[in-house]
C-alpha cells in the first residue's frame, strides 16, 4: 500500500485517495520544517496557493509532490500513479 501525504483542507481528496486503496495522511504546512518529514510518502499533494509557504522549492526530496490546484481527485490519483510506476 503506497503512503500519501496530502495538505490539509483537501479533505474530499483524502477520502477519495483512502477509499482507492492508498494510506493517506494529512499535513500542515508547519510540518514541513522537518527536513526527514516527507521521507515516508510515496507521494506529496499540495494547493499551489500554498507552494512558496511550504518551501517545496528548496526543500530536497526524493518524493513526487502533486499539484492538487484545479484538479478533480481522480485526476490527482492518476498524476500519483504515472509517477510512481
Amino acid at each position: 500500500m503506497k503512503n500519501i501525504a496530502v495538505q490539509k483542507g483537501l479533505t474530499h481528496v483524502i477520502n477519495y485517495l483512502k477509499s482507492a486503496g492508498y494510506r493517506v495522511f494529512e499535513f500542515d504546512t508547519s510540518q514541513k520544517n522537518r527536513s526527514d518529514f516527507f521521507d515516508g510518502f510515496d507521494a506529496v499533494v499540495f494547493t499551489g496557493l500554498n507552494n512558496n509557504v511550504m518551501g517545496i522549492q528548496n526543500t530536497r526530496v526524493n518524493v513526487p509532490f502533486i499539484e492538487a490546484s484545479g484538479k478533480t481527485p481522480e485526476e490527482i490519483k492518476e498524476a500519483i500513479e504515472r509517477t510512481l510506476h
